[in-house]
């Protein structure tokens, strides 16, 4: 299927733009860390989630922490409290820290203080729907498992690549792997999501996604430095990307219908995955076209390396020993 006709688009123009702007953002989400913190979920945190749904209206959260404090002194004003689902569920999630040293016995005392806490309050009649408890050493070792998993996947990304294709592609492919997974905590900083389980599938997931679309596009390359000796590489990335946009934009926009509908219809427990996917699978493809093959010119200007890379191939010359010598004209 062809969307465009003849794309002649000059991508790698961009790139010190695209750099810039990904520092932007990748800025400021570190800001937002830094300032206020990355929420995380009760899988890294260790604590306990009490879901609750109510017959009337929510009560306000300050009631709900001040029942709390009253139940357990200091807990409330280290709970978080949201809203679960949409508002006419009714749906509240207590999400207490965890306390104490981890047992099955005192986890889920906790929750079960959180449930007596909000019938002492007599806040409305109310019913838990759900329960979730994880201790603090099993946090830590899925805080663990979950950091080993990125770093193995992109040391076997820049080996994988480096042995396909070149080094400096592995490098443009690690740099662009990178770069989505902290453009997409940064947007989860920004709107606030907890990094959970969900989300660490999620990121895993893109990294396929991009490094997927990456190779497509380096595979193009590696075709074209064949067939263009005279070329350089600058030229020769923004045809091979050209070539790609047909297929770039089929698959990213397939992907973006299928998250999308998961976002919009997956419920609350999939919400952060499906924003995760959403904002990854944007990112990925963007990561790909700009700064992926980016990183490729830019550490091939940087090489300058002759043959198949430079910009034109010698005009061949003859020797001075084979020139012809004008002859000279007998006397008659």
């Amino acid at each position: 299927m062809k969307i465009f006709k003849n794309p002649n688009y000059d991508f790698v123009r961009w790139r010190y733009h695209a750099l810039a702007l990904s520092w932007i953002i990748i800025a400021a989400g570190l800001f937002v860390i830094w300032q206020r913190g990355l929420p995380l979920g009760v899988e890294f945190s260790g604590g306990s989630i009490v879901i609750a749904k109510f017959d009337q209206q929510v009560p306000d959260n300050q009631r709900i922490r001040d029942a709390l404090d009253r139940a357990m002194p200091g807990t409330g004003q280290n709970s978080i409290i949201n809203s679960y689902g949409d508002a006419a569920s009714r749906q509240v999630m207590i999400r207490v820290p965890a306390v104490g040293e981890e047992s099955g016995v005192n986890l889920s005392k906790t929750a079960d203080a959180v449930e007596a806490a909000l019938k002492q309050a007599q806040l409305g009649s109310f019913q838990v729907v759900g329960r979730e408890i994880v201790g603090p050493i099993v946090g830590q070792q899925l805080t663990r498992q979950g950091t080993l998993a990125m770093v193995l996947a992109l040391g076997g990304i820049l080996l994988y690549v480096a042995f396909r294709f070149q080094f400096s592609f592995a490098v443009g492919a690690v740099v662009a792997t990178v770069h989505d997974l902290l453009v997409t905590l940064a947007f989860l900083a920004f709107f606030r999501y907890d990094l959970s389980l969900n989300v660490i599938a999620a990121l895993l997931t893109i990294t396929g996604y991009s490094v997927n679309d990456t190779i497509v596009i380096f595979d193009r390359v590696r075709e074209n430095m064949r067939g263009m000796r005279r070329d350089n590489i600058t030229h020769i990335v923004n045809v091979a990307v050209n070539q790609c946009m047909d297929r770039t934009v089929l698959t990213a926009g397939a992907t973006l219908l299928s998250v999308l509908a998961l976002y919009l219809f997956g419920g609350e427990v999939l919400h952060a995955f499906a924003f995760t996917m959403l904002v990854g699978v944007i990112v990925g493809t963007y990561s790909s076209v700009f700064i992926a093959a980016a990183i490729v010119v830019i550490w091939q200007g940087f090489s300058k390396r002759p043959g198949k890379l430079s910009t034109s191939a010698p005009a061949a010359s003859v020797p001075a020993s084979k020139a012809r010598k004008p002859g000279r004209r007998r006397a008659s």
